[in-house]
């Protein structure tokens, strides 16, 4: 008489953790993206909140008058805006040991601006793969991906690709409400940006894909999890009033 003997062992506290993290049954889908995308933009969110109640004037166009962005500075909601760095930085990660004194590192723009951005441009850029990876994982399209992707391009050319071309993050977009538009009249001013015709198509095209996509994917592909043959009907399984997806 031969026993067959199965030894069970207990599944180690990573294999539960990586279980739980892949898993499509959670309430929230996290998977490894979402691992990155939780501490970076709580990152970002964070700084964008202390600065834009707390950050001190920043001098950043050579004009020797500090301008100022938070709330404790005398703005509101509207004219209140996170101000970029100095012009004085460039492209430099400005860490704090690199200037003379505290003073003179929040005179120049501190670490809020840069913190922010990057932290917020990595958060997203996962976020757009974490929206690709449940597609993968439930057996959908990536069109919502796809779509999603039009809004990081044109979120990383702003922040990133721009001030990159133009040698600093000073010539980046102030984050609020009035230095929002305070940037579309000077990028305007400066390149006349409305009337160029690589422009509308890129705004045509970016967004317009990502319109058609975001429809495509979310009415049609997405909610597919078999296609049917010409042998059945594609109301096949279907019942009237179901919650679940067919």
């Amino acid at each position: 008489m031969t026993a067959i003997l199965k030894r069970c062992e207990n599944e180690s506290l990573w294999g539960r953790f990586c279980n739980w993290i892949t898993s499509t049954e959670n309430r929230l889908y996290i998977r490894w993206f979402g691992v990155l995308v939780i501490p970076n933009l709580l990152t970002s969110t964070s700084v964008f909140i202390i600065a834009f109640i707390a950050a001190p004037p920043v001098y950043i166009d050579g004009i020797r008058e500090l301008v100022s962005g938070s709330l404790l500075y005398g703005n509101n909601i509207i004219s209140g805006a996170i101000i970029h760095t100095s012009t004085t930085i460039g492209l430099h990660f400005y860490l704090i040991w690199e200037a003379a004194s505290v003073d003179e590192w929040l005179y120049n723009g501190g670490p809020s601006y840069e913190l922010l951005v990057l932290h917020f441009l990595l958060g997203v850029a996962c976020y757009m793969g974490r929206k690709w990876e449940l597609s993968f994982r439930l057996g959908m399209r990536p069109w919502i991906a796809v779509a999603y992707l039009a809004h990081v391009t044109a979120t990383t050319v702003v922040f990133l690709i721009y001030p990159i071309g133009q040698g600093s993050f000073s010539d980046g977009m102030p984050l609020g409400i009035s230095g929002t538009f305070n940037f579309m009249i000077a990028f305007q001013a400066e390149h006349n940006i409305l009337i160029h015709s690589f422009h509308m198509l890129g705004v045509a095209g970016a967004f317009g894909g990502s319109l058609f996509s975001a429809m495509h994917g979310s009415l049609v592909t997405s909610s597919l999890i078999r296609e049917t043959t010409e042998n059945e009907s594609a109301n096949e399984g279907y019942r009237f009033g179901q919650e679940e997806e067919t």
